[in-house]
């Protein structure tokens, strides 16, 4: 289904809510299956989609397997690359809003599954793992996503992939999710240009 979005995109959705729910109740069936000690098992979102969405896989792990795993929220805004504050300068984009991390646990001995909304160039995560290590040294960091949408500028992979959907540079992949957006979707928003021109084709 395509609708017009106001400006020069056009959104398609990807993943309606019912979608949604499936990947995010195979991720939590994988996680399971593939962590050995689930009492060590922290599930860390980044700030903002991440978070809820790691509480959502943390409350589908605990309907499964009767474990309450450790869920922490992390902020990453002074460990990216596109921060302007360090500069000194006015900077050249929208900055991100600082929102707080919250880990109220020891990250020795735990396996910690960032948890994000969409995987694009890897500089998120590359902020994330910084931001996460300034708290203490886990036995491993995982990735979860739900969308790998490719263009990886950094040597990252994600562990847990809710879809892979494959994307061209000048397409936006938007998610909304009901705790932050009011609604649960995934959109590919095209430029309408290059909408055009593929009709005319």
């Amino acid at each position: 289904m395509k609708t017009h979005a106001p400006g020069r995109h056009t959104a398609k959705t990807l993943l309606d809510a019912e979608a949604i729910d499936r990947t995010l109740s195979r991720i939590a069936h994988e996680l399971i299956e593939r962590t050995e000690d689930l009492d060590q098992l922290a599930l860390v979102g980044i700030h903002t989609r991440g978070a809820p969405l790691a509480a959502r896989l943390r409350a589908l792990v605990a309907e499964r397997s009767g474990v309450d795993v450790h869920l922490g929220a992390l902020d990453i805004t002074f460990h990216r690359d596109d921060v302007g504050v360090r500069a000194g300068g006015a900077p050249l984009h929208e900055q991100p809003i600082v929102r707080g991390t919250a880990l109220d646990f020891a990250l020795e001995g735990k396996t910690v599954v960032l948890v994000d909304d969409v995987l694009y160039t890897g500089r998120t995560i590359r902020a994330a793992i910084d931001a996460l290590l300034e708290y203490g040294r886990p036995e491993r960091v995982q990735l979860a996503v739900l969308v790998d949408r490719g263009h990886r500028e950094l040597p990252i992979r994600p562990d847990f992939v809710g879809k892979n959907l494959p994307t061209a540079r000048a397409e936006r992949v938007h998610v909304h999710l009901l705790e932050v957006d009011e609604a649960d979707e995934v959109l590919l928003l095209t430029p309408a240009a290059a909408t055009e021109e593929a009709d005319d084709a």
